[in-house]
């Protein structure tokens, strides 16, 4: 078993999702209310976060909602409030967009440092300390986020049918890191991550993830895209890894062509634990430290970035 940071913090995630909803009362301030049209930011996981919860607030009646990278912020839009996710509450271009909206519209960030200038910047800040990180690569801070959107969807009662509850998350994220990983997916050259709905998000995180820490080959799409396309990139040593349930027949086509595929019955935010403990054991197969990655630090913070 890993002893890296990436390693342990992995592991405490069960332990800080449900940490994230016991305190949830602490943190509904700088959170969407009820039928507010909302946009989430972030930069690079938490983006992909903020996508995750834009679709489950949506699809669960709580409002609508957009996802946007914070670069690509459209100011031009109308919005209720604007929430950001930020774990250093340093990133540049978040900052950058908090401080051009300030005065015009509500603002929210959820963070994991409570010193820093987001703390200024945000009309409301959520502080999630008990997820914060030393690794580059983000795993529990970013989870810990979407849990704590997920719990209060469940408190107002808007998490889309068949969506688990965070406790029931955490429970199988207990058994995510406690199941072996398939010596073929180990043991691949080449990752294709699927999700529908707000599990595309996550898909696009576990692509991350596996570039960061490992330096590896994948791709990610939403997974009624993968036949038009993608599959053609399926063979024998190539996994498909698709979060949560797969369109009917998408196994087979994957299966006919030689490809590996990898489901599971877990909730979907547990199995993305799974892809982060793949991403750790691929990185130290080839001899790399995931607590290094190659040409990242833990926060972009620009120069000339415009506030």
């Amino acid at each position: 078993m890993s002893t890296t940071r990436t390693a342990v913090e992995i592991a405490s995630q069960p332990t800080t999702w449900r940490q994230a909803a016991r305190t949830l009362p602490q943190h509904t301030s700088a959170l969407p209310r009820r039928g507010e049209r909302v946009a989430v930011i972030g930069c690079g996981t938490s983006w992909f976060m903020a996508l995750a919860y834009a679709e489950l607030r949506e699809s669960g009646g709580h409002g609508e909602t957009d996802a946007f990278a914070a670069s690509e912020f459209p100011y031009g839009r109308r919005y209720d409030r604007v929430v950001a996710i930020t774990r250093s509450g340093t990133t540049s271009e978040v900052l950058a967009v908090l401080s051009r909206l300030r005065g015009t519209v509500p603002t929210g960030a959820i963070t994991a440092d409570p010193t820093t200038p987001v703390m200024d910047l945000a009309d409301e800040v959520a502080v999630l300390e008990f997820a914060d990180e030393e690794s580059v690569v983000q795993t529990r801070f970013a989870t810990t986020a979407l849990a704590l959107f997920r719990a209060h969807l469940e408190a107002e009662d808007a998490l889309p049918e068949g969506v688990a509850t965070v406790e029931e998350a955490a429970r199988d994220a207990e058994l995510a890191l406690s199941s072996p990983l398939a010596e073929d997916v180990r043991a691949a050259e080449q990752f294709t991550f699927l999700g529908m709905g707000w599990t595309y998000g996550l898909a696009l995180e576990a692509g991350l993830k596996m570039r960061e820490a490992a330096g590896a080959w994948t791709e990610a799409y939403p997974a009624m895209e993968y036949r038009h396309g993608p599959i053609s990139i399926t063979g024998p040593g190539r996994v498909t890894w698709g979060f949560g349930t797969l369109p009917a027949g998408l196994a087979d086509e994957v299966r006919k062509v030689g490809g590996t595929l990898s489901e599971s019955d877990l909730d979907p935010l547990a199995d993305l634990v799974r892809a982060q403990r793949l991403a750790v054991a691929v990185a130290e197969a080839q001899g790399l430290n995931p607590d290094t990655p190659r040409n990242l630090t833990r926060s972009v913070v620009l120069a000339d970035a415009q506030a």
